[in-house]
């Protein structure tokens, strides 16, 4: 078992990220330009950090499997960004932030870390606003805040319901002025298939060019992955169909321990699957429980009639459905985490009250919100969100309530890192949902984007060039090296190996065998026999593959099949590892739920005398079982309790 020292500062909790800063290494002006650094991916996080680095006068290379940075997933987030400006003075605080963020990770999360994200999270609106991001704004001018689930002050700061999109526009024009200045360079359609290690460091990347097919060495003295979750490992989510684990799975086997894979987040409010050739699911932003209730009928045989097509929702009377999150949460009502709103919609369903053709469904409705405030002030809020899903079910959400269950949507888990954001392969840093650290076993919402840009905009500046004071004595290699040439061609082998198989089942359909595994198993709720079922069905789904996936084309030129194939190889992994942590975690905690351990209300129940640390996995080899390594965290300001949202 490997000791793992997560470098946390000394002091008081307050006061160790500016402890850090008066004491870190330093970097002058003539050596930065001596120094190259690797960012693969441009998301929020990839972007924000390539152009930090880039402004700082780093050399810097950012590669994107897409034809621009700005079609990075970060573009798809909806609701919002969490700060702790306390604009509308309702009690928020930079303690509150950071308190919350702990408590709706159910105490999973290093307090360190998640105190620094809200500290730094009134910057993040500083800097965006100098950008032009067009936040929303109130009569006045002021900046507008919404309220999100966790949390009972509004600090989530949006821009319609395309936050993210706006955010990423900011980011991107940071990133693109570098690049013009020379600062940056720009690789499109370009894939991280290898890490290159020298004298057990970080020292480039090995890419595969999507156009060409051709592979490419890089050399860096760090390298940083901000490369997204893992969520299609379930391959129906709301994740684009482009995002893999791929980067974090190269990590992983180059050394990099896995923090707490089985802590995958269920969105509440998504559009429910309506078929089996369906290749994605969409969200619905969280910001809608600010308006809507969710309920489904009181009376079983009415939730039957509406499955039946016999009753529409508009005809059942208001004394005749059950608010259910506000009956069971009245301090939170709606507005509870993700966790608690989903399991509790699997609970209705589960016990014969869902909705829709199915049976997966529960409503969310607006008709209170619409006599309360008028059509026009819920359109000018909601507008996009309800014409998106009226094309996607054709009904219009102003007249008839949505129909929502919930869905894979984010990983918590990831490679860990330390306070730095290193992992435990020297030189690798690990940035956004690429990484495990901020929150814990449940993420509230509207904090991935808040922790993307303070990771790449406030964090990663300072860690990174406290690691490369030390290298500024490195000369560049010239990639000629035996072991960039190893590296290559163990990524060409592998794809070599994947075209050589020559099988009957196509890349998707062993995918989806894959994805119903992971739900029927892995997802929402688990227990003992189901996750081990899970992993000799997965272990089956491998074998599989490796022996009868069928993949047309060459590996010249694109080949999108061969991308496909090569990302569910590591899904599958990622799968089996997931199915490992939630057995070896006997405990409930946030988006683990293990039905043996729940309150006599149905609620997670930890066991904080147990499992009060992060399941760091380290990879021992092709077939062989992972080794788990444990960070304890300790709690010296947050007061371990059971959560309690009522």
């Amino acid at each position: 078992m490997v000791k793992i020292d997560a470098k946390i500062p000394e002091g008081p909790l307050a006061d160790k990220w500016k402890n850090y800063k008066n004491n870190q290494k330093l970097v002058n002006p003539a050596n930065k330009r001596k120094l190259d650094i690797i960012v693969v991916g441009t998301g929020l996080a990839g972007a924000s950090a390539a152009a930090s680095f880039g402004e700082m006068g780093f050399n810097v290379k950012t590669f994107t499997i897409q034809d621009s940075p700005r079609r990075a997933h970060s573009i798809a987030a909806q609701g919002g960004i969490n700060a702790a400006k306390n604009y509308p003075n309702d009690g928020d605080s930079i303690y509150r932030l950071f308190y919350d963020t702990v408590k709706g990770g159910d105490y999973r999360a290093r307090e360190a870390n998640v105190h620094r994200l809200a500290e730094v999270s009134n910057s993040i609106i500083d800097q965006c606003v100098a950008q032009g991001v067009p936040f929303a704004r109130e009569y006045g001018g002021l900046l507008d805040n919404r309220s999100f689930g966790g949390a009972q002050v509004s600090r989530t700061f949006y821009a319609k319901g395309q936050t993210g999109q706006q955010l990423l526009l900011g980011a991107y024009q940071a990133l693109m002025r570098q690049v013009n200045e020379g600062n940056v360079e720009l690789h499109t359609r370009n894939e991280m298939v290898e890490i290159v290690m020298v004298d057990g460091k970080a020292r480039g990347i090995i890419s595969r060019n999507l156009v060409t097919g051709k592979l490419e060495r890089h050399f860096a003295h760090a390298v940083v992955l901000a490369t997204g979750g893992y969520g299609n490992t379930f391959f129906l989510s709301t994740n684009a169909m482009g995002s893999n684990g791929s980067a974090a799975m190269k990590a992983y086997k180059k050394g990099a321990m896995f923090a707490n894979p089985c802590f995958a987040q269920i969105h509440p409010t998504c559009i429910p699957v309506h078929g089996e050739f369906q290749s994605k699911l969409t969200l619905m932003s969280e910001s809608l429980r600010n308006d809507g209730r969710i309920w489904v009928p009181k009376k079983k045989e009415d939730a039957e009639a509406i499955r039946a097509g016999k009753l529409k929702p508009t005809e059942i009377a208001e004394e005749d459905r059950d608010y259910y999150l506000e009956r069971r949460y009245p301090a939170f009502g709606n507005l509870v985490p993700r966790d608690v709103a989903s399991r509790a919609a699997k609970e209705r369903c589960d016990a014969g009250f869902g909705v829709g053709t199915t049976g997966l469904a529960v409503y969310l409705d607006f008709k209170s919100a619409i006599d309360r405030l008028g059509r026009d002030a819920i359109e000018a809020r909601y507008g996009n969100l309800f014409q998106m899903y009226e094309k996607i079910v054709d009904d219009n959400p102003y007249e008839t309530p949505m129909m929502i269950y919930p869905a894979i949507h984010y990983t918590m888990g990831g490679i860990w890192v330390d306070y730095e954001l290193q992992t435990s392969v020297p030189g690798l840093f690990a940035a956004g949902e690429a990484n495990f650290s901020d929150h814990g076993a449940n993420r509230l919402g509207a904090s991935a984007l808040m922790q993307g840009l303070a990771d790449g905009y406030f964090v990663l500046p300072y860690t990174i060039q406290n690691y490369l004071a030390d290298d500024i004595a490195t000369p560049r290699m010239t990639t000629e090296e035996k072991e960039f040439e190893e590296a290559e061609n163990a990524a060409k082998g592998r794809f070599e190996k994947l075209m050589s198989i020559n099988g009957e089942k196509s890349v998707d359909s062993l995918h989806k065998e894959l994805g119903l595994v992971m739900w029927d198993f892995v997802g929402m709720a688990r227990n003992k026999e189901g996750l081990q079922e899970a992993i000799e069905k997965i272990q089956a789904i491998k074998k599989e593959f490796w022996s009868n996936v069928r993949i047309p084309g060459s590996t010249g030129g694109m080949n999108v099949e061969l991308e496909k194939a090569s990302r569910l190889a590591d899904f599958i992994e990622i799968g089996e590892l997931m199915a490992r942590d939630a057995l070896h975690r006997e405990e409930s905690c946030g988006g683990h739920f293990r039905e043996e351990y729940q309150t006599e209300e149905g609620e997670a129940l930890r066991q904080d005398d147990k499992f009060a640390y992060s399941g760091c996995w380290a990879y021992k080899g092709e077939d062989q079982e992972p080794e788990l390594n444990k960070e304890e965290l300790t709690f010296d300001v947050v007061k371990l309790v059971q959560r309690n949202y009522k």
